[in-house]
């Protein structure tokens, strides 16, 4: 990084860290849409990547204005946003999740670069780079405008089909259990009766004096009880 010797020298230094950032989410987004099955998230992931695409350019225009070399500044904030969605996405094992976790993700990155957009914003207003203030405050409001769009197909209707798809699994495994106890008859259930440790003696076997199999039943205990 280079030497900040001047408020023009931090200026020049946020827009290249919103440069680095929208060219590493350039990249990463394709990527992503490609898990992507919810037609409207797929849509706004590439209405992100044409706006930052644009927002590349226009920054480009800016630091030329301000007569800043071009030399690459590698945002590692954003690199580590991006490199943390990668990993839960592929640690994920139910498909219904991929969404949400990407869906999240996008706007944690989103969240950084509103915050980073508003700080150039700022600066270029208090030295007069109206060029800045203006590309700045233009990708500001698109940006709030698409975190409240995420939020709402978050809220309608992705989030929501991952709770269904776990209550549909729920459900499935209650039928397994309720179908498995069927098949296993009364047998099955003799065998626990006789496995448990209850008061009630109902269905338990024993053998009398002669070898001879019977069951009990609380009546018959009893009266060999007072035996």
């Amino acid at each position: 990084m280079p030497a900040l010797r001047s408020p023009e020298d931090l200026l020049a230094t946020e827009l290249k860290e919103i440069h680095s950032a929208e060219r590493q989410l350039s990249r990463a987004l394709p990527r992503f849409s490609k898990k992507v099955q919810t037609p409207r998230l797929r849509e706004m992931l590439e209405e992100r990547r044409e706006q930052g695409a644009v927002l590349i350019e226009r920054i480009e225009d800016a630091l030329e204005d301000m007569q800043v070399p071009k030399g690459r500044q590698k945002n590692i904030a954003a690199e580590a946003l991006i490199e943390d969605m990668t990993q839960h996405i592929e640690e994920s094992e139910n498909e219904t999740l991929v969404e949400p976790l990407l869906l999240a993700s996008i706007q944690k990155i989103e969240h950084y670069c509103i915050a980073a957009w508003g700080t150039a914003a700022a600066m270029g207003r208090l030295l007069g780079q109206e060029n800045v203030v203006q590309t700045m405050e233009e990708v500001l409001e698109q940006g709030k405008r698409f975190d409240d769009e995420m939020t709402k197909l978050a809220e309608e209707e992705v989030n929501p089909r991952m709770l269904d798809d776990g209550e549909t699994r729920e459900m499935a495994d209650q039928k397994g259990a309720r179908e498995k106890n069927a098949r296993s008859g009364p047998g099955s259930r003799q065998s626990t009766a006789r496995g448990s440790e209850g008061a009630d003696l109902k269905g338990r076997e024993y053998r009398d004096e002669n070898g001879q199999v019977h069951h009990h039943t609380r009546t018959y205990t009893e009266q060999h009880g007072k035996k």
